[in-house]
């Protein structure tokens, strides 16, 4: 198996690349009420609901009821969720891809996009072959991909493209090659302190002092 989708209930893709990245996925995962614009996209149904059900209808919670899978518990929100049972379910999968993650909801978008940085953590997954114990994984709005780096790294980005840096990490220093603006000063004390930067390189090269968590948005 190739690819996973994880279509949460954010926005829905409209942008050829997203669409791309559900359309030709080996497995799609919805989490709860996401059935919905999936159904209305694909015309299929997914190969499985996962949630705690509570933004799908008791009439389509009937209808698809041999497809969920419910878990109540609210210490994890519904992508995690989903994260799991597709680890459990699709082990042999190489790429996972979460769709419909940002969007409609701010506090869902920020939330989602620190989890990426959390399931290094939790599941050894990250953007990187070279880094993940498992899938690569990544995010993919109409705007743009997301993923987690642990370590130093290369990425292969392109001269011009626009870049962005997140860390929770205020004891790491990063340093790098290839952006408009050098990041070697940077304390990650804030979201915003390594944001908006563009690549001055086809490849930028981050040095990390110490193995730790970023979060890489490709515009």
């Amino acid at each position: 198996m190739e690819s996973v989708v994880i279509l949460c209930d954010g926005d829905f893709p409209r942008k050829a690349y997203p669409l791309y990245l559900l359309d030709s996925a080996d497995a799609v995962i919805c989490c709860d009420g996401a059935i919905v614009k999936y159904l209305r996209h694909a015309g299929k149904t997914p190969v499985a609901i996962v949630g705690d059900m509570d933004t799908l209808s008791p009439a389509l919670q009937k209808r698809y009821a041999s497809l969920i899978s419910r878990e109540k518990e609210q210490d994890d929100n519904d992508l995690t969720k989903a994260l799991r049972f597709v680890l459990k379910h699709y082990p042999e999968a190489s790429a996972i891809h979460i769709l419909g993650g940002t969007g409609r909801r701010e506090d869902h978008t920020v939330g989602n996009m620190s989890l990426l940085m959390e399931y290094p953590r939790l599941f050894g997954l990250a953007g990187l072959p070279e880094q993940s114990r498992g899938p690569v994984l990544d995010m993919v709005s109409d705007y743009g991909t997301m993923f987690a780096v642990t370590d130093s790294c290369e990425l292969a980005v392109g001269e011009g493209r626009r870049i962005s840096l997140f860390s929770p990490d205020n004891s790491l220093t990063l340093k790098s090659e290839g952006l408009v603006w050098p990041t070697d000063e940077v304390v990650f004390d804030n979201w915003w302190k390594a944001t908006l930067n563009r690549a001055s390189e086809d490849v930028v090269r981050l040095h990390f002092s110490h193995p730790s968590r970023v979060l890489v948005f490709l515009d």
